[in-house]
């Protein structure tokens, strides 16, 4: 590893500190200002419903901790999409992760479910829509981690790559759908 300086070091772990609290803070904290517009995909397998088109739509039932703001940001963002939402606030996600069969690694801080599927993470509501549409067999969808620009973790324009995973019945996966990425292979053409 190079050498830094002193102070290089200083301004280097600052950073990172400082980062650290602010993706913290924006799970933790309510926000007043309605959620961001659903990004389109860089690529996709099928051309997903509009917000016209969800009239009807199956209830989604969100598991989250009380004092997640992100996850009420993306509750916001999936009733924005025509979706009836019901909240369970609870303190421990970690056996409605197990009951669902969300694999270990591929969490988040909500967990959801909807029309027999489960949905983990900040997954774009045109996802959940195709899942809904194309009922594949499979477990649900995960969006691991909380990727900046995914739906309840806007930063203004910025939207780091990150991918929607199909968690098929066997527990292993698939790519989705792609955001934040130029140029991405299809999913599913085994570039993935």
């Amino acid at each position: 590893m190079k050498y830094l300086d002193p102070a290089a070091r200083i301004v280097r772990a600052s950073t990172l500190i400082l980062f650290t609290v602010f993706l913290v803070a924006g799970c933790g904290e309510e926000e007043d200002e309605p959620p961001a517009q659903a990004l389109a995909p860089t690529e996709h397998a099928a051309p997903a419903k509009d917000v016209a088109s969800t009239a009807g739509q199956p209830e989604i039932v969100v598991h989250k901790t009380e004092s997640c703001g992100c996850c009420k940001v993306w509750v916001e963002h999936m009733q924005s999409h025509g979706f009836p939402v019901k909240v369970q606030n609870t303190d421990n996600l970690g056996p409605i992760k197990e009951r669902l069969g969300v694999p270990y690694g591929l969490g988040s801080c909500h967990t959801a479910e909807v029309g027999g599927y489960f949905i983990e993470g900040h997954a774009p509501a045109a996802d959940v829509q195709r899942l809904l549409t194309e009922k594949p067999k499979a477990k649900g969808l995960a969006v691991p981690g909380m990727p900046v620009g995914s739906p309840g973790m806007e930063m203004g324009d910025r939207v780091d790559p990150y991918e929607v995973l199909l968690v098929h019945e066997d527990g292993t996966t698939s790519v989705y759908a792609r955001y934040g990425v130029q140029n991405a292979p299809p999913a599913g053409t085994g570039a993935d």
